[in-house]
């Protein structure tokens, strides 16, 4: 019986870096203990399949006569023959026999004591002593031996075997041996000896500087010819195993950081796909050879490395603690952070490249991470790879994962996932076209009018022009626009199925102020077929009361964005967003809600400037003088924003300058808590906020308002600089910003007057008086202490 082939894979180098060397001595143990054991199998059952034999032979019939004479003599003979013949030199056939004969032995040959059948396999009335007494003797003092068998001798006699002793290892014997040697081997070490901390610092600083100088090497000789040296990266990306307790944490980050830089300096600018099993079969050139094993060596190892980077962060999150205990868990978080820097890096770096889908799901969850760190690098990362994409492959990849997690989540998520879409490079859709557009275009000329107007020459001449330009487009790598009106489109319908299912299913949600505020910025792109349903639904947010004040002019700003695109063409009367944004002016101040001004700059440009037509004069005014009293306790860029609004206003309304008389206008008084624009009755007060203005600390604002106090003039001497005139009341809202605590334009430092100095005091003594001070001045060391000692003494 020949021992069972060991059919267990070896394991492969990528799991091999995954185990540690405890693991890997236990393994090693394991499969030595098994083989060990199967021989020692395999032993006693060659033992018990000889000893069957010998008992078949030893029950073999002899004549009556014929037995007790050569009794001794051949049961020696037979057990030497049985040695030296064991069962791998006997044929099946030749056994069988053997068997056979011994069972089936005639009436003479047979035991005549014994009247019993022959075919009876059991013997009832034969004891167990008389069955011990039949079986050979042999002595087991020596530990029996397994034959080598060697090649036969062929003489006159006939074939003559030939083997040799093979000694039995006693298994557990060496067991002990080696363990005593092991413990001797112990005892005989010295005992390492103990270090300073100077000498451990020493020896920590030894030896980072020696894997700094291999990671080094190792990674100027991938650059130098990354083709033929692709296979040091993975001696490089075995080094993220570092198994030294004082230096493994440092090590590891230093490697991780160096191969993604690597990467990002090797990576082709293509994607590489796998060869088809024709292209593997057919020969091509050294050169192409080469490359395609280059290819395949960077994705395989750039795919492990990811694996890696993944791994790191899995085992972060799972508070995961390796058997080595090489790295403590607090130094976990420190991996797991450059991990994900590593991973995006190469997400906005390398969006052409393989795995990039592999790299975003692991990014996008990582957005809605508890560890404030991790979140910002990630959304950072989606924010630039949405700034930087061009045609919008990877924006959509990103954005439908985004989508997915907050459905996944059930809408509970951070607000800074949502606001990433606020960075989408979307400026054209492709917008719902009538049957005639949406048809295929006719071609020219169909294939039978140039078979019946041109000439086969001409016909030729066609088809190889339009096999150049489309050559031509593939070698510009030049996108069509009608794909990246495609993507464009995609992606903005994933984007507002996000936002319609949380206005629908999550109005108390936080993410509210982040779909209020996209919206807002790609409601122009909206289909004409939602307007409706979505401005009754943004109105019945305003009027639940539920929203804060930013959130509402989100609503009010997004609602003006439908009406100002393609709403123009329906009859939509926003008179209550009017005055919802009139009465929520006088909730802003200079203090933390200054920054909201931008908004309500915003919603001023898009609901008076950009819809003048639809607005009345009455409104007009009740906008402007509240406006003016808004200026008035906002910090100055606040101001200044307003002041253009306002200057504005007054270029495009006509009759303005009403306010700028102390003389009434009509009936009723000016009620300005009303929050009605249109009875509050503005055209009966004047603009006295502007005489304040003008003594404001701010230079800007007091030009603002003293050209506004004369009518807003485009020329003459109280007209404004063309710096200030041309530019939108946003830009001047964010030039004028005090953020960085700084006044723009800066404070004029105060000039110190100039005081006369003397370089010399002594110039108004004469000559003698200096020389007698010089004499009778003598310097003294004084000792403030002295009477403090005499008053001790005493």
């Amino acid at each position: 019986m020949k021992p069972r082939k060991n059919t267990k894979r070896v394991p492969s180098f990528r799991k091999l870096l995954r185990t540690s060397k405890l693991k890997l001595d236990n393994k090693l143990k394991n499969k030595q203990y098994k083989q060990q054991s199967a021989a020692k199998k395999y032993r006693k059952e060659q033992k018990k399949l000889r000893q069957a034999v010998r008992d078949a032979v030893c029950r073999k019939p002899f004549p009556l006569e014929e037995y007790k004479k050569k009794h001794v003599a051949e049961k020696r003979e037979e057990e030497e023959e049985d040695d030296a013949l064991p069962l791998d030199m006997m044929d099946e056939d030749d056994l069988k026999l053997m068997e056979d004969l011994a069972q089936k032995a005639s009436f003479l040959t047979r035991d005549i004591s014994s009247t019993e059948p022959v075919h009876i396999k059991k013997r009832k009335h034969e004891s167990v002593i008389e069955k011990y007494e039949k079986m050979p003797r042999r002595m087991k003092t020596e530990p029996e031996k397994e034959l080598i068998h060697l090649l036969p001798i062929k003489d006159k006699g006939g074939i003559i075997p030939q083997t040799m002793e093979k000694p039995v290892l006693n298994v557990e014997e060496d067991e002990e041996d080696a363990e005593e040697m092991e413990v001797a081997e112990d005892f005989s070490e010295e005992p390492l000896p103990v270090l300073t901390p100077e000498e451990m610092a020493a020896e920590r600083k030894r030896k980072l500087q020696e894997r700094k100088m291999h990671i080094a090497a190792l990674a100027s000789a991938i650059l130098s010819d990354p083709e033929n040296n692709i296979k040091k990266v993975k001696e490089l990306r075995a080094m993220l195993m570092e198994q030294d307790p004082n230096v493994a944490v440092i090590v590891r980050k230093l490697v991780m950081v160096s191969l993604m830089e690597l990467f990002k300096d090797i990576v082709p600018s293509y994607k590489i796909r796998p060869l088809t099993e024709a292209e593997k079969a057919t020969k091509v050139k050294k050169e192409t050879q080469k490359l395609r094993e280059f290819e395949e060596g960077l994705v395989s190892q750039y795919k492990f490395y990811l694996e890696n980077l993944e791994q790191t962060i899995k085992d972060w999150k799972q508070r995961k603690l390796k058997k080595s205990n090489v790295i403590s868990l607090k130094a976990y978080k420190g991996l797991a952070e450059i991990a994900v820097k590593c991973l995006c890096e190469l997400l906005v770096a390398l969006p052409h490249f393989n795995f990039h889908n592999n790299i975003i799901v692991l990014i996008v969850p990582l957005m809605n991470d508890t560890s404030k760190t991790i979140s910002e690098l990630c959304c950072e990362a989606v924010q630039k790879l949405f700034k930087q994409d061009k045609l919008g492959f990877a924006s959509l990849g990103v954005v439908k994962v985004i989508s997915g997690l907050v459905k996944g989540r059930n809408y509970n998520v951070r607000p800074e996932v949502l606001k990433v879409f606020l960075h989408l490079r979307i400026k054209e859709v492709e917008l719902k076209k009538d049957s005639e557009d949406i048809a295929p275009k006719k071609k020219f000329m169909t294939y039978k009018e140039k078979r019946k107007n041109l000439s086969r020459m001409q016909r030729k001449w066609k088809k190889a022009e339009e096999k150049l330009e489309r050559e031509l487009l593939e070698a510009e790598a030049s996108e069509s626009k009608e794909k990246k009106l495609k993507l464009h489109t995609e992606t903005l319908n994933v984007v507002f199925l996000t936002y319609f299912r949380i206005l629908k299913k999550a109005q108390k949600s936080p993410l509210l102020p982040a779909v209020l505020e996209g919206l807002a910025k790609f409601a122009h792109l909206i289909n004409v077929e939602f307007f409706d349903d979505l401005l009754i639904v943004l109105h019945s947010l305003i009027a639940s009361g539920d929203l804060s004040y930013r959130e509402s002019l989100h609503c009010i700003l997004s609602a003006f964005h439908i009406l100002s695109g393609q709403g123009d063409v329906l009859n939509i009367d926003p008179m209550k967003f009017y005055t919802h944004l009139y009465k929520t002016l006088f909730s802003l101040h200079a203090g933390a809600t200054n920054d909201d001004i931008k908004i309500v700059l915003q919603c001023l440009d898009v609901m008076l400037a950009k819809r003048r037509k639809q607005v009345s004069q009455q409104r007009a005014l009740a906008f402007l003088k509240r406006l003016a009293t808004l200026a008035l306790h906002v910090l100055p860029n606040s101001s200044v924003g307003i002041l253009a609004t306002n200057r504005v206003l007054m270029q495009t309304f006509p009759k303005m300058d009403l306010l700028l008389d102390n003389e009434s206008q009509g009936s009723g008084a000016y009620l300005p808590e009303l929050d009605e624009p249109e009875h509050c009755n503005a055209q009966n007060t004047a603009l006295w906020e502007l005489h304040l203005l003008q003594r404001h600390y701010h230079p800007t604002v007091k030009k603002f308002a003293a050209h506004l106090a004369v009518g807003a003039p485009d020329e003459g001497s109280r007209a404004l600089s063309l710096d200030l005139s041309r530019r939108p009341a946003t830009e001047l809202f964010e030039a004028y910003n005090m953020k960085g605590m700084t006044f723009n334009p800066p404070v004029p430092s105060a000039t110190p007057r100039r005081k006369d100095t003397f370089s010399k005091k002594e110039s108004f003594l004469s000559e003698e008086l200096q020389q007698h001070i010089s004499k009778t001045v003598i310097h003294k060391n004084l000792d403030f202490a002295k009477h403090l000692k005499e008053s001790s003494l005493s």
